[in-house]
């Protein structure tokens, strides 16, 4: 794992030490490894590196292979080695201590700027090749590392991390006021539609999906990763579907805990992150390791406010995986005296942007932390899991056999659903006509009447950011309104979806040396779920039917089985937030009467909401609407007064 970073003159002339210097220099707040340059004709490479996999210890980079006459920088794991050693002819005496930046390389050298179609992992990576006077790279499919650059008439600047690019004396922090707006008027927690900008306006970044080539003066990006459903596949009984994705899901696990230190995993009550969990302590008794888990638990004093059907805290649920899983140590954080207001600052240091997740943001953080007293170099998760090994919504499945006329098939799945679920079957039957039709909901709903935004109104019209959110299908209701189906289908097609999670990972990853991997991602495993016929995810009323069926003899039935109780992270926010509350509501004062704030925030609206918090609110509004506007304006705020 690395921070890199280079310039690349268009003039022929070679770079200016004191630049080079600056980009090296805004990297020395992060722990390093090795710390490596290299100066070719009118380029140079750079390399702030945390080794993280056997392979990695000792590695050169910046890496020059002179008979190639090729140059490499790379930030990445490449998970399928086996499979590139075949295609790349690899000798086997080779194989063992090769690093992955070399395999990068040859795979340059094979397949040129078609390359990055073969790789499968998290990577950022740029290539120098001397013989075409060309500057090459590429971001991962997902965007798992952050990829940012500078371009101008004169040359072109690339790093890991924007702050870097900011130490360049040709380099402005002017905002990017099209990248602002979409921020405030996206409801979720995504940033902006354009994939390719950031926050200020001179720096851009690197795609998800995307390569980047320099040549001539002249920066070209194309994507050359599409997902998309593809043949469906058939396989004749429960049973084998079920073996194929333990086999797909083992081995990108197994490729995922690849590192010399020790491995790590953050484990909730759910299916998801169980799963990896499962899977990777099985894996690690085999190279005498055990898997540290780090679980977020509300302090001791909080009462759970959350439906009868949710659960604040899941620790009965890990615990009860932990010990049927076994070969695990388990950590139980609370994070006693951290709020969600308490790390503001923090985050936008580390990201060096404005964050929309705060809910969350304090046991994330916090979980870094403590993994890395326990000298954790590789932290797994199931972040997308949802969309992959756990998918299944039934409601949805049966508005398909409805639109189907399934008759047979629907009234089989909505008796066993409503006896499963404790639900009525007239009570879902309404449901699923909506789901199944859902134009009726579209005639409903007007379409300039977007959801509250904290926007203000003049830059929301300067920028014309509705009409260019309705364009990329981002719902700007607050209430979305196409299916289950279609929503998942979106996750894959459109970048947007894919940037944050990179972000934050690769940003928390340098701090804290270790690098977050999330075997739910995995292109393989996508593609597998993307191949498996419906049925398999929703079956006899049951959703999520596959991991659930497949999970059987790896975690305890009280976890596997569990369809009724779901975990709600973060609900204790607003009670950690109690102590600094008179703080909270001064810096909201100072908000509602700011000037620049008010370029970029309907201050009204922001007014009407502040004045609802006479009092502390109950605890469950910490994940109300209008606290969501009064939090992300605050972590706006903060941004332009400390940071931009």
């Amino acid at each position: 794992m690395s921070a890199i970073n280079g310039i690349l003159s268009f003039n022929g002339s070679m770079i200016n030490n004191s630049e080079a210097d600056a980009l090296m220099q805004a990297l020395q707040k992060y722990p390093a490894d090795q710390i490596s340059t290299w100066f070719g004709r009118a380029i140079f490479l750079g390399c702030h590196a945390q080794w993280i996999t056997p392979e990695s210890v000792h590695e050169v980079l910046p890496y020059y292979d002179a008979e190639r006459k090729l140059a490499i920088t790379a930030d990445a794991i490449i998970d399928n080695r086996t499979e590139l050693f075949d295609l790349l002819q690899v000798p086997y005496e080779r194989r063992v201590k090769m690093a992955d930046s070399e395999l990068i390389l040859l795979a340059y050298q094979k397949w040129d700027e078609e390359a990055p179609k073969y790789l499968v992992g998290d990577f950022a990576f740029m290539i120098w090749d001397e013989r075409q006077d060309k500057l090459f790279g590429a971001r991962d499919f997902s965007g798992a590392r952050t990829l940012y650059f500078y371009r101008d008439h004169h040359r072109f600047a690339f790093s890991t991390l924007i702050r870097p690019l900011l130490a360049l004396p040709y380099v402005h922090k002017g905002l990017n006021e099209q990248w602002i707006a979409e921020f405030l008027a996206i409801p979720v927690t995504t940033d902006a539609v354009d994939t390719a900008s950031t926050v200020y306006k001179q720096i851009e970044q690197v795609s998800p999906s995307h390569t980047i080539t320099v040549i001539n003066g002249k920066v070209i990006l194309r994507r050359y990763c599409t997902i998309a459903e593809g043949n469906k596949l058939k396989l004749s009984s429960n049973g084998e579907y079920e073996e194929a994705f333990r086999e797909v899901f083992r081995n990108a696990v197994q490729s995922r805990i690849r590192t010399h230190r020790a491995v790590g995993a953050q484990l909730s009550g759910g299916l998801d992150s169980g799963s990896v969990a499962s899977f990777a302590a099985r894996a690690l008794r085999d190279e005498d390791k055990h898997l540290h888990t780090f679980s977020y638990v509300p302090v001791d004093d909080f009462e759970d406010w959350t439906s009868k059907r949710r659960v604040a805290n899941e620790k009965p649920y890990i615990q009860s995986t932990v010990h049927y899983v076994g070969n695990i140590t388990d950590h139980y954080l609370d994070f006693k005296g951290k709020s969600p207001l308490s790390e503001v600052d923090d985050w936008l240091e580390t990201l060096e942007m404005p964050y929309k997740f705060f809910e969350n943001s304090f046991w994330i953080k916090g979980i870094y932390e403590s993994a890395q007293q326990q000298g954790i170099g590789i932290l797994l998760n199931g972040q997308r899991g949802n969309w992959t090994i756990s998918w299944g919504p039934p409601l949805d499945y049966m508005a398909i056999l409805l639109r189907k006329m399934r008759w047979t098939r629907l009234y089989r799945e909505l008796r066993l659903h409503s006896k499963v679920a404790g639900t009525r079957r007239l009570r879902l039957l309404p449901v699923i006509g909506r789901k199944a039709f859902p134009f009726v909901q579209h005639l409903a709903w007007n379409k300039d009447d977007p959801f509250p935004s904290l926007i203000n109104p003049e830059l929301a019209r300067t920028t014309n950011v509705f009409d260019r959110l309705r364009q990329h299908d981002i719902d700007i209701t607050g209430t979305y309104l196409a299916g289950a189906y279609e929503y998942r289908k979106r996750q894959f097609e459109k970048l947007y979806f894919w940037n944050i999670n990179g972000t934050f990972g690769t940003k928390l990853s340098l701090r804290y040396s270790m690098w977050e991997r999330d075997p739910t991602n995995d292109l393989r495993v996508i593609k597998f779920c993307l191949s498996v016929p419906e049925e398999q995810f929703v079956q006899d009323g049951v959703n999520r039917s596959l991991i659930r069926r497949s999970m059987k003899n790896y975690l305890p039935d009280d976890v596997r089985m569990n369809l009724r109780i779901r975990g709600v992270q973060g609900a204790d926010g607003i009670h950690r937030m109690k102590p600094s509350w008179d703080l909270f509501m001064e810096e909201l004062q100072q908000l509602g009467s700011d000037r620049e704030l008010s370029h970029f925030i309907n201050l009204q609206f922001l007014r009407e909401a502040i004045s609802k918090l006479k009092t502390v609110p109950q605890t469950n509004y910490i994940f109300d609407a209008d606290f969501k506007i009064i939090m992300r304006s605050l972590i706006f705020y903060r941004f332009l007064k400390k940071f931009a």
